[in-house]
């Protein structure tokens, strides 16, 4: 383990040696994911401000399940970003081959490989609504409430990668494999807004199929003291559960991997 993080530590420190020698674009990229955002939060306000409340949440409520998606897809999009492209920037020219003959685990590696700073942006963005929004409703976080807050994030930047490791895996046998990320990823646009609002189906769907509610309306319920029961709790385990099926999947895929012999 500690190799690893010492690994991770000198791929982190060379990526940034990079990007620091085109700061503009460093910092471009930064600021456009935060624009990004804030676009989708103004079509919330727009929508919250035609009708006084969304089937009992009110526009800063709602703001707070955004901020925990936007987190969620942060850490995902800093740390897992190179998941999106295995098709076809690794598999299709046979560059895969790297991750499969140096003495490090292959997914370490793909992860390893690429520190995207965009998610920066997204980070900082989803920190900010969420304290604006607990400020605005005038809630105090007890330690316990931060310590869970924490964790939150954390359940919910899990929920991401494995949704995105499990999607990406299809890259062995398709190639490409951003379409079905694609339409998996996409599920999170529901997530956003509270899953009172929607049928029992689609409830079932973001809470045990494709589990993005756990990285949003549930945590965020538990911080508004709503009753949410067991289901405020169990995120992480959720999270863990997922993220194993993800690596097995990967496993799987990896086990049926050709190259190209380019």
């Amino acid at each position: 383990m500690i190799r690893y993080l010492r690994l991770y530590g000198y791929f982190v420190t060379q990526r940034f040696k990079i990007l620091m020698e085109y700061r503009l674009n460093f910092f471009i990229g930064v600021i456009s994911t935060m624009f990004q955002q804030g676009v989708s939060l103004a079509a919330i306000w727009v929508v919250m401000s035609q009708i006084p409340g969304l089937n009992g949440w009110n526009m800063y409520e709602v703001w707070l399940i955004y901020g925990m998606v936007v987190l969620g897809q942060s850490i995902a999009h800093m740390f897992a970003d190179n998941l999106w492209t295995i098709g076809w920037v690794y598999i299709r020219p046979g560059t895969f081959d790297r991750f499969m003959v140096r003495p490090i685990n292959p997914l370490f590696h793909l992860l390893a490989d690429r520190f995207c700073h965009d998610g920066i942006g997204h980070f900082i963005f989803g920190a900010v609504l969420v304290g604006f929004s607990l400020h605005t409703l005038g809630i105090s976080l007890t330690l316990l409430q931060v310590l869970y807050l924490v964790s939150a994030v954390l359940t919910a930047g899990v929920i991401f990668i494995s949704l995105n490791l499990l999607t990406a895996s299809t890259a062995f046998f398709i190639v490409e494999s951003i379409p079905i990320t694609q339409i998996v990823f996409n599920v999170n646009e529901f997530a956003r807004y509270p899953l009172t609002i929607y049928h029992p189906i689609i409830q079932f769907l973001l809470t045990w199929i494709i589990p993005f509610g756990f990285a949003s309306y549930y945590p965020a319920s538990y911080l508004l003291g709503r009753d949410v029961g067991l289901l405020a709790w169990i995120g992480p385990l959720v999270a863990v559960i997922l993220l194993f099926i993800s690596y097995r999947v990967w496993l799987f895929g990896l086990r049926h991997y050709t190259s190209t012999g380019t």
